[in-house]
């Protein structure tokens, strides 16, 4: 799991790519509307990871969409922390599991899901889904808006 950090440490400042997500440093910030259910969304289409047996590069397009509760993701350390899977070697399942996870550890929100809808590796998409349990009753969350892949068709 990456490293809990509340104090800012990249917000403001010039941050190189962490060489892993072990070495990531994902920072919280105070939610300011701690009273309010709201759906925070998080879209990253060019999300990168390594095949851990070939090497070569898997692409996905990943959605997360959270209900905070006294916290926050800071959005700088998010992109550092995603763009740290660049040169980590691991399925689809474990990154797309592993994000959701190191999330909910750093923010304890009352509810997480994310959705990690990978380009094809040996002909075939995977996408893989995790949330931490059903969305809470009256709280909007709109459909991810990935479609499902097609080819070229």
């Amino acid at each position: 799991m990456s490293k809990i950090i509340e104090d800012n440490g990249v917000l403001g400042r010039h941050a190189g790519l962490p060489a892993s997500p072990e070495e990531a440093r994902l920072e919280r910030v105070a939610n300011p509307h701690v009273d309010t259910d709201y759906c925070a969304r998080f879209t990253v289409p060019e999300f990168t990871s390594l095949c851990p047996v070939t090497g070569q590069p898997d692409f996905a397009h990943v959605v997360i969409d959270y209900l905070p509760d006294a916290w926050l993701v800071e959005s700088k350390s998010l992109k550092l922390y995603l763009g740290s899977f660049r040169n980590h070697g691991a399925f689809h399942e474990d990154c797309t599991v592993r994000i959701g996870r190191d999330l909910v550890a750093l923010l304890a929100p009352r509810w997480l899901r994310i959705g990690g809808y990978w380009y094809p590796r040996g002909g075939i998409p995977i996408d893989v889904f995790w949330q931490t349990g059903a969305p809470p009753a009256g709280l909007w969350v709109p459909d991810q808006g990935v479609p499902p892949y097609r080819g070229r068709g």
